[in-house]
């Protein structure tokens, strides 16, 4: 029965981008079926092999020795700092390992080991799926660096971008999240969900956009230029930026969740003078309870799972994963499998501002045309994070 839910979900969401769609007539639908079944494969192995079990704690276990050498930097400049017995500071725990992860991304790239790669598993995906090279490119840049700088990466294509390539790129961006941050979301979720997020999130949002803003590029116009990646003269410079880089990112985050979590109560507060013990949360878990049982929590927890997904979308992930963590002891495996892979995106209303800037900062006419289309843009990133988190569901 949960098999069946599961997909019945899958239709409704690719039949609601299908609605979307401003060309259904040139849907790639191979290509689509392949990235489905890529997903569907992906998810099984991490799931149900010991191979991909193993996988994904030697990957973890990477993740951790990482968090390990950070956390030994963050020690040195705020270890004397005292903090009351089983309590934590969220923001030296967590939001400064982000400093670390960065500076070491912005080495890779230095070095130029990431571009390499990147650019190939690019060109495989665009091979197996038949994507455009820059849309697929962008796609696996995404995972690596998150929705600005992958915007950044492309920026000497843009030219070539007419709407609907724009909104592809663009929905990878907001369906993506950024590798220097995937060290914070280990420290709150799950990290075997977390992990299995990256891919799965990467292909359903080309899914859904590929349905939503189907393309169809001729060759000429299909390259990708990844030679001039990083600026930096030298490794220090490297490490200093992406330090720096990092710094501002722990900060913006820091900043953010400061005003979304005060908002939140500010909301909770007014809703409370009308309706008694009423809260936004529970508001939003009724409204995406119906889709949450078909994605596989079960009926006494959708309430509370939907109103942690709900506040995703309308805050940030992390407000959102904070609030699930308190949680974690008494929901499902299977409920906080799901609900950690949906978490796992920048799909939240906040992103239609930082992508809309970064293409501003690109190509002021691309950003009025990505402006335009915000909400349908976040709308397919949610759907997507629906579909990953769906599939991810049929396996647990």
């Amino acid at each position: 029965m949960d098999i069946l839910l599961g997909i019945l979900a899958i239709i409704i969401v690719i039949g609601i981008a299908f609605i979307m769609s401003n060309d259904k007539k040139n849907i790639n639908y191979q290509g689509i079926g392949i990235m489905l079944l890529a997903q569907l494969v992906i998810t099984w192995f991490m799931f149900n092999t010991e191979i991909g079990g193993a996988v994904i704690k030697g990957i973890s276990a990477g993740f951790n020795k990482l968090i390990e050498f950070g956390t030994e930097g963050i020690s040195f400049v705020v270890g004397g700092i005292q903090i009351e017995e089983g309590g934590s500071v969220f923001f030296f725990n967590v939001l400064l390992l982000i400093i670390f992860f960065a500076t070491l991304l912005s080495v890779l790239t230095y070095l130029k080991i990431l571009p390499p790669i990147i650019k190939y598993l690019g060109g495989l995906l665009s091979k197996i799926t038949g994507l455009p090279k820059v849309e697929s490119f962008n796609a696996v840049n995404s995972i690596f660096f998150g929705q600005s700088e992958a915007l950044l990466a492309i920026k000497s294509q843009f030219h070539h971008l007419n709407n609907n390539r724009l909104y592809i790129v663009s929905a990878s961006a907001m369906g993506s999240v950024s590798a220097s941050i995937v060290g914070a979301y280990l420290q709150i979720l799950p990290p075997e969900y977390v992990l299995a997020a990256l891919p799965l999130n990467m292909f359903s949002a080309l899914i859904m956009a590929s349905v939503i803003a189907p393309v169809n590029v001729p060759k000429e116009e299909d390259e990708v230029d990844v030679k001039d990646v990083s600026n930096d003269k030298s490794i220090f410079e490297a490490m200093s930026n992406g330090a720096l880089d990092g710094g501002k990112i722990a900060l913006i985050v820091a900043a953010m969740l400061i005003a979304f979590i005060a908002s939140l109560e500010l909301v909770n507060w007014v809703i409370q003078l009308v309706f008694a013990g009423v809260t936004l949360q529970e508001i939003l878990g009724y409204i995406i309870a119906p889709i949450g049982i078909l994605m596989g929590i079960s009926p006494g927890e959708v309430i509370e799972a939907g109103g942690v997904m709900g506040t995703k979308i309308v805050t940030n992930e992390f407000v959102a994963m904070l609030e699930f963590e308190q949680m974690l002891g008494s929901m499902s495996q299977k409920t906080i499998g799901i609900v950690s892979v949906f978490l796992t995106s920048f799909a939240n209303f906040s992103s239609i501002g930082i992508i809309a800037g970064t293409v501003q900062g690109i190509n002021s006419e691309k950003a009025v045309k990505v402006s335009g289309f915000g909400m349908k843009l976040l709308i397919g990133a949610t759907l997507a994070s629906i579909l990953s988190a769906t599939i991810a569901g049929l396996f647990l």
